[in-house]
């Protein structure tokens, strides 16, 4: 008998993917509770590590170094991640709000959401600056900035560690450039305070050694494209202006009702707020039994006790107090390969601090690189024959890359109707039906799910649906959901179709269709999918009607199987998963408008490319001849095709055309698409016009090549 699986049944939030969250996450995904259904909520795909922002200003790391893949983190711990910026969180309703999403629910919550920069209320600085924090647009920023030519004039607003340690990185950056630079730490106060004498001392002589300008007691009246005028009237010429100082909490949390200190959420030793269901941890808490400094080493070390108390939280185990230390190593870079340490009021500097620094850096982020690998479950001794090789040596795919092959569909479905009304179509994935006057198309699609979160896995079904009945030029009309949810308790089921049908009537509504009913179950996984009809005024583009010479358009890059694959198997990059998530959301509606006097019309979804073009040739009686460098890939795609990384229906789609060759990029041609695009055999002499205005509306549409007398696909030589 097999064992039942496990129901979820509470909720647990983490909003922001600093590094206390990153911690634990790597925790959870070790050792993860039962019953636990985990989210992350991060503005980015990525979480970005502090500690690394001097290397990389400096020029000592690579922009990705800096980066925790939080999309990769997630799947190790089972988590769902969505991408988008809290903008408020209601204690009492228990939701969080994330604009263009239904409100997240909650059982418990923790934030980590780090701080931003007080450097706004600086009359002129939202046009002509760009604060420290957030790191990720910083640091885009500074890379274009630093790839100039030409003299260089730096600011740095803030007399702060920080700041120093910026402008010494910018300083010996723009030097090794060979750029003319002259690079200012402006304070309205005393700089480097916070430290001891000898550290602020030795600090002080590291920035007159790379001729970093160091201006005190100075009023900023106000931020210019060029320049900062003081209150006294002088002037700093600068075209590089960031501040590092005025740390503040993210305004958001004052609409909470939680309990602040100067908008930081006050903490216990439990690190919870004033709600006992809401934790916060790093630097937007307030440690209210002992306030300590902003800094990360506390984030770092508030991890095992927030990982604890938030299973506590959720009903296992006991809560740990966390108690702060009262001081700790402080590693400061000094723009070269070489770092001031400071503790206990002694200092010590050089290459070998510079050398431990980056030793614990790189360590720390070690930890997220180096995540275990995800693997299929072990066969059991005894099992039947082609046991094996059903079950492949990777998960199974989500999306299409999860469908049956077309050759197993093939035989299957009836080559006859037996009624007046329905008109037979091969090969198309929609059948028309005759209603009186009237023409409707009807069609079905149906989704494992590829993601976690409901609403991001409903609306790419809505799309990856919609696709049939756009690629007919039909107009979307009515629409039935079925949903198959994993076993949840009767809350976390109203959380999730609450979730998931808002999201679907939001997306349906947008191209024209109306959701008129559905069913739901239970079953191992969740799985969305939408029966839809459309209405048809003109005859509709089938697969029949492309002619040899016909130019072929497509309307959406290609690669999202392979990229789906990767990512289950945690080989995916973050940035490259989110991406293909936003394009399998773009409404192809605009596209079959433009494309509503094509010959011959499909959508490229579960038999990749090759095998719906193939279709087309073999409905219409032609061959093609495919460009293959003018196809559009997905960012990311083409290096894990070369790697041989496939999507579980890769050989079926692969035996649909045989003729073509295998191997790198070629292979993504068979790569199962989920709400691909669609492909169009059109006039060749409308082909210009046409793609332009694909891409006018926000397509990145091409022409990948053209229909042929001769049967068959071959690539342009």
């Amino acid at each position: 008998m097999h064992a039942p699986l496990l129901p979820l049944t509470r909720d647990l939030v983490l909003i922001g993917g600093g590094h206390t969250h990153a911690l634990v996450l790597r925790k959870w995904g070790m050792n993860p509770l039962a019953g636990a259904r985990v989210t992350v909520i991060n503005p980015g795909p990525t979480a970005p590590y502090s500690g690394m922002l001097p290397g990389f200003v400096a020029g000592h790391y690579h922009r990705d170094d800096l980066d925790i893949d939080l999309v990769r983190l997630a799947r190790f711990a089972g988590a769902r991640v969505i991408i988008g910026k809290v903008e408020g969180l209601d204690p009492v309703r228990r939701e969080i709000h994330v604009p263009g999403r239904p409100p997240v629910a909650y059982d418990v919550t923790s934030i980590n959401v780090g701080i931003t920069s007080d450097m706004p209320a600086l009359p002129g600085f939202a046009d002509h600056a760009i604060p420290a924090k957030p790191l990720g647009p910083f640091a885009q920023s500074w890379s274009d900035y630093l790839a100039r030519t030409g003299s260089a004039r730096v600011a740095v607003i803030g007399g702060g560690v920080a700041g120093a340690e910026l402008a010494m990185a910018m300083a010996h950056a723009l030097r090794h450039r060979g750029r003319d630079a002259t690079v200012s730490i402006v304070d309205s106060a005393t700089a480097l305070s916070a430290l001891g004498d000898r550290a602020a001392q030795r600090l002080r002589q590291a920035l007159a050694g790379l001729d970093v300008q160091l201006i005190e007691q100075a009023e900023i009246a106000s931020l210019h494209a060029d320049h900062l005028l003081f209150s006294d009237g002088t002037k700093l010429e600068a075209d590089f202006i960031t501040g590092a100082a005025g740390a503040r909490a993210y305004g958001w949390m004052a609409q909470t009702g939680l309990d602040l200190d100067d908008g930081f959420v006050k903490v216990n030793d439990y690190l919870q707020s004033s709600d006992p269901n809401a934790f916060a941890a790093g630097d937007c808490a307030h440690l209210s039994h002992d306030p300590r400094p902003k800094a990360g080493v506390y984030a770092v070390r508030e991890a095992p006790v927030l990982y604890q108390n938030l299973r506590a939280a959720l009903g296992a185990g006991q809560m740990r107090r966390y108690q702060p230390q009262h001081d700790y190593l402080k590693l400061m870079s000094l723009g070269a390969r070489s770092a001031l340490g400071e503790r206990f009021g002694k200092a010590l500097s050089g290459s070998l601090m510079w050398r431990w620094k980056d030793h614990i850096d790189q360590t720390f982020m070690n930890r997220f690189r180096n995540l275990p690998k995800i693997s299929t479950p072990a066969l059991p001794r005894d099992h039947a024959d082609g046991m094996g090789e059903a079950l492949g040596g990777k998960p199974l795919c989500g999306g299409c890359g999860a469908k049956v092959g077309r050759l197993a569909l093939r035989d299957s479905l009836p080559t006859q109707q037996e009624r007046a009304d329905i008109t037979p179509l091969p090969g198309d994935d929609a059948a028309v039906i005759q209603t009186g006057n009237t023409r409707q198309v009807m069609t079905t699609d149906h989704l494992r799910g590829i993601t976690l979160d409901p609403v991001l896995m409903a609306r790419i079904a809505a799309h990856h649906a919609l696709g049939d009945i756009w690629a007919m030029g039909a107009t979307p009309q009515a629409a039935t959901a079925t949903l198959i949810l994993p076993r949840l308790s009767s809350e976390l089921q109203r959380r999730t179709v609450a979730e998931i049908m808002q999201a679907a009537q939001r997306e349906l509504r947008n191209a024209g269709a109306e959701i008129v009913g559905g069913h739901t179950s239970m079953g191992d996984e969740m799985t969305i999918g939408f029966t839809l009809t459309g209405l048809c005024e003109r005859d509709p583009i089938t697969l029949a009607g492309g002619k040899p010479g016909d130019a072929l358009i497509l309307t959406k890059p290609i690669g999202s199987g392979v990229i789906l694959a990767a990512e289950m198997a945690g080989e995916a990059r973050g940035e490259h998963v989110a991406e293909t998530y936003r394009l399998m959301q773009q409404s192809q509606k605009l596209a079959a408008e433009i494309l509503r006097d094509a010959h011959a019309m499909t959508d490229v979804t579960g038999f990749g490319l090759a095998g719906h073009l193939s279709g087309i040739c073999e409905m219409s009686g032609t061959g093609a001849v495919l460009d293959l460098p003018a196809v559009p890939v997905l960012p990311g795609a083409e290096d894990l095709a070369v790697a041989s990384i496939r999507s579980t229906l890769f050989n079926d789609n692969r035996a649909l055309t045989r003729e073509l060759p295998e191997g790198g990029q070629v292979d993504l041609l068979y790569d199962p698409q989920t709400a691909g695009g669609l492909v169009a055999a059109i006039a060749p002499d409308t082909a210009a016009e046409v793609l332009t205005c694909l891409q006018n509306a926000g397509y990145d549409a091409a022409q990948i090549g053209f229909l042929t007398e001769e049967a068959g696909l071959r690539l342009q030589s």
